[in-house]
Formats: C-alpha cells, sequence, structure tokens
C-alpha cells in the first residue's frame, strides 16, 4: 500500500480530521510533514512567484519537505462548496499549481464543485477507487469519516460557547484556518497572548448554523465562502468580547475585502488587523499586540 503525505498547509487545517480518519478507516499509511518553520518558508518561497500569498508559499515549502518521504501527495481541488458561492482562486489551481512545479510528482486528488455537480462524497470515492478499495468498503470509511469530523466541530462550537462564560479578558481571532493554526502566523499570536492570561475565541468555534444569518448582517453579497464564515463569526462574536484580531496573508485579494467590511461594521467592538507579509522578525507584531492590549485593558476606543 502507498504511502500518502499530507502537507500541513492551507486545505490540511480545515479537512485533516476528515482526512485522517478516511484513511485510518482503510488502513492506509500516511505521513504530515513537520509544523511551518524559516527552512519551509524558505523551500517554498524559492518556488513560487513573489505575487503568491503567504499561505502558498508555506505550503508549497511544505510539498518539498515531503515530496521525497512518501509515494503520493494528496492535493485536493476546491472550486465551489455551495451554490453561488466560490473558493479562493489558489484553491481552484492548487493541482495544476503543484503540477506544473512538480511534473513527476505523484498526486492523489479529488474535486469539488458543487456548481458542477462534483460533490465531496464523489471526491472520496475517487480516492478510494485509486487506492483500490469496493465502493461499500469506501462509503464504510466515508460515512465514519464524517461522523468524527462533525463530533470534532460540535466540540470546537461547544469550546467557543464555554469560553465566552470566562472572566478572563477575551479577543476573538478572526482568519482562515491555515493562518489562525500556522506555526509562522497565527500559533506566534495565539502564544503571545495566552501568555497574557487572554481568553481566545477563534472563527472557526462559530456554529455552522449561524453563518448565513450572522454573514447576511455585513454583506448579503460576498463571493467567497471561506470569507463568509469570517464575516459570520466575526458578526456573531464581535458583541460578546473585548477585542477582535484579524489575521491575513499578504496579498490575500479576498481577505482585502472582507477585511474592509468587516472594519467598516465593527460598531463599538476594538479591531487590529495584522497582515502577515515578512516573518523575519516578531518585534514589530509584538509591539502592536502590547498596544492593543493596553487600550482593550485601559478601554480606549479605537
Amino acid at each position: 500500500m502507498q504511502k500518502i503525505g499530507i502537507p500541513k498547509g492551507l486545505l490540511y487545517y480545515r479537512y485533516q480530521i476528515l482526512w485522517k480518519a478516511f484513511f485510518d478507516c482503510l488502513d492506509v499509511p500516511y505521513i504530515t510533514s513537520e509544523e511551518s518553520n524559516l527552512e519551509i518558508l524558505k523551500k517554498g518561497q524559492a518556488k513560487s512567484v513573489d505575487e503568491a500569498c503567504l499561505a502558498l508559499k508555506i505550503y508549497l515549502g511544505h510539498i518539498e519537505s515531503l515530496k521525497d518521504k512518501c509515494d503520493s501527495i494528496l492535493i485536493p481541488r476546491i472550486y465551489s462548496l455551495e451554490k453561488g458561492y466560490q473558493a479562493c482562486t489558489n484553491f481552484n489551481c492548487l493541482y495544476d499549481l503543484v503540477k506544473n512545479i512538480y511534473p513527476n510528482l505523484n498526486i492523489i486528488n479529488y474535486n469539488i464543485d458543487v456548481s458542477h455537480h462534483e460533490s465531496e462524497k464523489k471526491g472520496f470515492f475517487k480516492i478510494g477507487k485509486e487506492l483500490g478499495f469496493n465502493l461499500i468498503t469506501i462509503n464504510h470509511a466515508y460515512k465514519l469519516a464524517k461522523e468524527v469530523e462533525k463530533n470534532y466541530h460540535d466540540k470546537l462550537v461547544a469550546q467557543g460557547q464555554k469560553k465566552l462564560k470566562s472572566n478572563k479578558l477575551k479577543i476573538l481571532l478572526v482568519g482562515h484556518h491555515y493562518n489562525l493554526e500556522d506555526a509562522l502566523i497565527g500559533k506566534r499570536i495565539s502564544s503571545y497572548l495566552r501568555k497574557e492570561n487572554i481568553e481566545l475565541l477563534y472563527s472557526y468555534e462559530v456554529p455552522q448554523e449561524a453563518i448565513d444569518k450572522y454573514s447576511y448582517q455585513i454583506s448579503t453579497k460576498i463571493h467567497w465562502t471561506m470569507n463568509k464564515e469570517l464575516l459570520a463569526a466575526f458578526a456573531y462574536f464581535k458583541d460578546q468580547v473585548d477585542g477582535v484580531i484579524i489575521l491575513t496573508a499578504f496579498p490575500c485579494g479576498p481577505d482585502s475585502l472582507a477585511n474592509e467590511m468587516m472594519i467598516r461594521k465593527r460598531g463599538n467592538s476594538k479591531v487590529l488587523l495584522l497582515t502577515f507579509e515578512d516573518l523575519s522578525s516578531d518585534t514589530a507584531i509584538i509591539t502592536r499586540l502590547e498596544s492593543f492590549i493596553d487600550m482593550i485593558k485601559g478601554g480606549i476606543h479605537l
């Protein structure tokens, strides 16, 4: 059985529970790349154009670090997750981009394009068949993996609700999974804030059933599913926390629009926007965080 490599970047942080549960059920061996670090970023920068966003550069670094340690690498293509909405263009072209950079790389791929009847389930059946499993086995593995994923997300939502009751200073971190959970981006921020005894909530802790209702409070015409989720989390949590920090990777087009929408709709909420491009030093970021926390504690309106 071939060993599958899973890069710890981009869609990994959104789908890792589903992917791992699926492969575990099928007893398919897999490995993940290590946590993001400056060496991985350096490798990714060498493989990407200057205009690529920071998150994509990090992802390509993970591909580079994995390619000689496994038989194939999992790289899905996502065009749309719901009708009328689209994913970021990086996810539309991810397979083609990596294949162009690494023409000899073996890739396990599936496609999600709800607008054209290409569902997630169909994609997982494609993977299962390529790995040599029959339809009954694949269906069982996918159903089990979806249950594991749902239980995981339910726990995240419950965790968020519990944190709202905390007596600590509460800050909401808004950003894509791959920014919030990456060791070079979001985890640096989370680590610093926890040392300051701050209760952290994350935009992915918003209840699924609240997404449409609360995102529409900011915009009914946002084009990107993942940014719609960020708008919903911001609207849902902003009046229940002491401050909001928006994390984004430069130069993300969809984020630049969504971030502006959130800032304009912040009301009395205190909001800090952190855009990551150069990761060589923490000094500037820490200075801005210190000032933001001081303003929150001092009750200063931004």
